[in-house]
């Protein structure tokens, strides 16, 4: 099975494409969308997206992971973050989507719900059996949901968004 893993973010959205069988995962490909600041709210999510929709596109997915919003001091981050979400959302229509919160991937990664950014790319690495952690932090996140959602897989825990 194909699973697409998400990290959204307005600044950048990671994402990560992994197949698995049985209890065995491997990683297919990665990536982060970036938007520049200077462009409108608009361009940026259509960036996003258009991205978003390539990769689907491209890899067909059989489900997909997006981790949840983080709000934490900063309302402003979390609109954003929020509106990135949205779309990213909706570039996997039509397929499932499993969404956890950081710490729960975290958890599910790592064995710690607190673990940080390092931690969770090492593991990331052995998990998948990569030669080097995948880099930048937010593709590692984006593998790290889809690992989350291969390890938490039921019918429960599923959204399917209409097309």
């Amino acid at each position: 099975m194909i699973i697409l893993g998400i990290d959204p973010g307005l600044a950048n959205t990671g994402w990560g494409v992994i197949e698995t069988s049985g209890s065995r995962f491997r990683c297919v490909a990665y990536g982060c969308v970036r938007s520049d600041g200077t462009m409108s709210l608009p361009a940026r999510l259509m960036r996003i997206h258009e991205s978003l929709c390539g990769v689907v596109d491209r890899y067909r997915p059989a489900e997909a992971a997006v981790e949840s919003v983080y709000f934490s001091n900063n309302a402003k981050t979390a609109f954003a973050t929020g509106q990135a979400r949205g779309v990213a959302i909706l570039a996997a229509s039509g397929i499932p989507v499993g969404e956890y919160g950081p710490g729960e991937i975290k958890l599910a990664v790592v064995g710690t719900g607190d673990a940080d950014k390092h931690q969770v790319q090492y593991m990331v690495r052995v998990v998948l059996g990569l030669d080097d952690e995948p880099k930048p932090d937010h593709a590692a996140d984006a593998l790290a949901a889809a690992i989350c959602h291969a390890n938490a897989r039921s019918g429960a825990r599923l959204a399917r968004v209409a097309p």
